[in-house]
Order: C-alpha cells, then sequence, then structure tokens
C-alpha cells in the first residue's frame, strides 16, 4: 500500500509545500499528532497517533490507501520518519520533506544557519548548555524536561548569562511568540514545552591548539606551585577526558591543570579546589585568561569543599594535605567508577599513594623526569626536574 510520510513545517497549512498539501488531498486517511490534524478533520478521517510502532500497526490494518502520516517540521530533522522507514518496508513510502522549525526561526530572525550546531533536547537527555558554551552558535529543540527556560536559567548559573537567545514558540499560528534578549533576561520568563532557541556565545570555550601541553609560561603563577608542562601532559592524558567530562582538579594551585582540562572538556565542566587565597586569586585570573567559562573555582579545603560538587567523571590530585585517602572515599561514594589521577614528589604521599591506587582497577604507577636546557651565556646548561610519581586508577577493585 502506498504510504506518504509529509512533513508538515510547523503545522501552519501555510507553511506547507505544494508536494505536501497535494499529498493530503489525495489521501482519504490521515496520522499524526492531534496537533497536525486540526485543520484536516472536516475533510479527512483523522487518527491521532503518535508512537512509530502504533502508527505503524494501524497502517497494517488499513484495507486501502493511501494513508497520510503527518510529522511536524521537516522529515529529516529529529522527525518520527527516520523510524517509520523501518517499520514500513512492506510498503511503497513516498516521503515529502517540509520546512524545519530551524529553518523557519532563522528566517524570523533574519540569520543564516549553516553553520550552527544542531541539538535536540525534547524527549531526550542532552547537555544543551554544554553545547551552547563551546559553539558561538546552537540551535536546540526543547521540551519535556528541559524547556527554554531552564536553559537559560543553567547558563545564567554557569556565569553565561550575556548569551544572546532567541526562544520561538508557537511557530507559523497566530499567536506565534520570537523573543530574543540574553540568557539572564530570558531566564525570568516562561515558555511553551514544544518550544526552539537558538543561541549565539561570543565568547566560546576553544583550545588554542589541538591537543593539551600548555607552555608553563602561558599561565599566570605568581609563588604558588604549578604542575609543570611534561607531566601535566601526561597526566591529562592518564586522565583520558571526554568533552563532556565532569572535571574535579582537587589542590589546583595557579590551575594550568584546570585550564588544560576546561580546554580539553568543552561541553563538560571542571571544579578547581583550592584552600589558599593566593592561589585563588591566580586561579580566577587564568580562567579569565583563558576564557575558561566551564571552570568553575571552588574555595575550601578537601575533602569537605568536595561534598557539595556533582559526582565527577575524572579527577586529578595535584594536593591532597594528607587527606588522599578520605578524598578517595569521597569521589568513589559520589561515583563509584570515577578515573583518579594523582601526583606525587615526596616519598611520604608516594607511598600512601601506591598503597591506596594498588586497590584500583586497572592501578598505573609511572615515575617521570625531565630535564630542561638553560642558557648561561653563549652555552646551554642541563637543569634536572624534580622526579614526581603519577598514580591513575579507575573505581575500586
Amino acid at each position: 500500500m502506498k504510504v506518504y510520510l509529509i512533513g508538515v513545517g510547523m503545522g501552519n497549512p501555510e507553511t506547507m509545500t505544494v508536494g505536501a498539501l497535494e499529498a493530503i488531498k489525495a489521501c482519504p486517511v490521515l496520522v499524526g499528532a492531534r496537533r497536525l490534524l486540526e485543520p484536516w478533520t472536516e475533510s479527512h478521517d483523522c487518527v491521532p497517533l503518535i508512537a512509530g510502532a502504533d502508527i505503524a500497526e494501524y497502517i497494517g490494518k488499513v484495507q486501502e490507501g493511501p494513508v497520510g502520516v503527518l510529522l511536524s517540521g521537516d522529515t529529516g530533522f529529529y522527525s518520527g520518519a527516520k523510524r517509520l522507514w523501518t517499520l514500513l518496508l512492506d510498503h511503497e513510502v513516498i516521503t515529502i520533506p517540509g520546512i524545519s522549525s530551524m529553518s523557519y526561526l532563522s528566517a524570523k530572525l533574519h540569520v543564516d544557519w549553516q553553520d550552527v550546531k544542531i541539538v535536540s533536547a525534547h524527549g531526550r537527555s542532552h547537555n544543551v548548555v554544554g553545547e551552547i558554551q563551546r559553539n558561538e552558535r546552537t540551535f536546540a529543540l526543547t521540551g519535556g524536561n528541559t524547556k527554554a527556560q531552564d536553559i537559560c536559567r543553567e547558563l545564567t548559573h554557569r556565569g553565561l548569562g550575556n548569551v544572546k537567545v532567541s526562544v520561538g514558540e508557537r511557530l507559523s499560528y497566530s499567536d506565534e511568540r520570537v523573543v530574543t534578549g540574553t540568557a539572564a533576561e530570558l531566564a525570568e520568563q516562561e515558555f511553551e514545552d514544544l518550544s526552539v532557541l537558538l543561541a549565539e556565545n561570543p565568547d566560546p570555550v576553544v583550545r588554542p591548539w589541538n591537543g593539551s601541553g600548555l607552555p608553563d609560561d602561558a599561565f599566570l603563577r605568581g609563588d604558588v606551585p604549578m604542575t609543570k608542562e611534561e607531566v601535566r601532559t601526561l597526566a591529562l592524558s592518564k586522565l583520558r577526558l571526554n568533552e563532556d567530562s565532569v572535571v574535579w582538579d582537587v589542590g589546583a594551585g595557579t590551575g594550568s591543570v584546570s585550564i588544560e582540562c576546561a580546554l580539553s572538556c568543552p561541553a563538560g565542566r571542571v571544579f578547581a579546589v583550592e584552600k589558599k587565597e593566593a592561589a585563588l586569586a591566580l586561579l580566577a585570573e587564568n580562567k579569565a585568561r583563558f576564557h575558561a567559562s566551564n571552570l568553575t573555582i571552588v574555595g575550601g579545603t578537601a575533602p569537605e569543599a568536595l561534598e557539595e560538587l556533582p559526582a565527577p567523571d575524572r579527577v586529578f590530585l595535584g594536593g591532597t594535605s594528607g587527606e588522599l585517602s578520605e578524598i578517595l572515599d569521597v569521589i568513589f561514594r559520589k561515583n563509584p567508577a570515577a578515573r583518579v589521577v594523582c601526583t606525587a614528589v615526596t616519598l611520604e604521599t608516594v607511598a600512601e599513594a601506591a598503597r591506596l591506587f594498588a586497590g584500583l582497577e586497572g592501578a598505573d604507577m609511572v615515575q617521570v623526569s625531565a630535564t630542561r636546557t638553560r642558557q648561561a651565556g653563549r652555552y646551554h646548561l642541563m637543569d634536572a626536574q624534580n622526579p614526581v610519581w603519577i598514580f591513575s586508577g579507575e573505581g575500586r577493585v
């Protein structure tokens, strides 16, 4: 039997293509969401169904066709057509594209969309704020547990309240509303469940080049301890960061590791925990220096300062002040599968770390020694750096 999968744009017949209108006219039976069927209830036999399996089951029982399935927006843009193509293999399926909500909103705003990052938080879990954090322009479908105002509130909470946001609701209908403002301004408003959003971030999180290992002189340091470039590069490799990881840097010092993690996890979050006031000031300066909006500075002493933080995926321990065992307890209580990397320079810390990390899955212990050149007149001398132990592992055995 012939089945038409018809992209009907926003739902208003005025946004449909001529091909879509002709297909609807040719189908005595129309299936789809109630909102999409409303203009056709008097002229067609309308069957309100949404789930792909339900639609396919109904079509399988129809004796005569063709049947038209109305799908919002475009059939190739987060559409139910994807599922129906696999469920209707026994039928002659004709797909008619429509105008997507992204195309429609962009036209309303007089902007192009070819370089926009596209995400959907409608009926699914997605790190929309993380995508806005790392992209200059992001388009999002919203709804369900993640509404447009929720995204704006989280942006504001992360210090991104200045991001320009445009929200469209009830697009194409007589009560259509398109609102533009900062995330902080729109966080105070309420929007329809099925709204779309275009965010423009003038200062996204980006790494100056691909790969870790920023030079030491890229950071403001003062007299605060810092994990040196060579050790930092290896430690970051051991962390095995993902673009959306939640990272703790405990004993962050100047924030060299925190900054590297923030740049490596542009859609994630990094929490730099530090107890010294001088280091906290430098952390703030280095955060601003690298535009690391996904970095949150936490003043306090571990393990107490860790209790209110979200569960980590990755943890770097640069300084534990003799509380390594207690800190590991907090980490694995919050996430039993967290991956942890710890550096040590004193024999006492090495001994304790060796004992504790031996109980982790995939425990790895490496000693690193680096020697740098130093110019003396027209000669170059070799300066040996302190040897550093790097311990890594994930989850307790």
